[in-house]
């Protein structure tokens, strides 16, 4: 059983989590390309600072800090659930990509003082690199916090060829 996380308005976190499938997962150039393009896409939805963002082997660690505190697991859980679905269908396997829940300590101040804020230049540079598969489906990302969660996809054509399951 998990602690209820502590959370704070206004305040740094420290957070941390690890990559699952036990290999060095943003030493490929595609997946870091992917990390950020979601991590893009959550910042224009969910305001935040970002400081000191480290993706080395399986272990992903940053200094962040919500424009709204209480955002802090909505953020993680997109963070985390975006990337697991869409590097699975881009590599097509199943499963955890994401060791277990993150860990999150509230800071008392701001970060350290050799962690440089997050370059968002670069992060968006990262994010338009070609993704190979990527371009086989849209996620809509309204549908990620409907209740009824609903993913719309536009197959590429080597999947356009396979039939259609029947309905119901």
């Amino acid at each position: 059983m998990h602690k209820p996380r502590k959370l704070d308005q206004n305040v740094w976190y420290k957070v941390g989590t690890e990559v699952n499938i036990g290999e060095p997962l943003f030493q490929l150039s595609w997946t870091k390309a992917l990390f950020h393009r979601i991590l893009r896409e959550i910042k224009k939805r969910y305001p935040f600072e970002m400081r000191g963002l480290k993706l080395e082997g399986a272990w992903l660690t940053f200094y962040i800090k919500p424009k709204d505190g209480f955002m802090l697991p909505l953020i993680m859980q997109l963070l985390k659930q975006t990337f697991s679905l869409r590097f699975n269908i881009i590599v097509g396997r199943k499963g955890h990509v994401w060791g277990e829940r993150y860990e999150s300590v509230i800071l008392d101040g701001e970060p350290p003082e050799d962690e440089e804020m997050a370059d968002w230049a670069a992060i968006d540079k990262s994010a338009n690199t070609p993704i190979p598969g990527a371009a086989a489906y849209i996620l809509s990302w309204d549908s990620l916090r409907s209740p009824g969660m609903t993913i719309t996809t536009r197959f590429s054509a080597q999947n356009a060829s396979k039939p259609a399951s029947p309905p119901g």
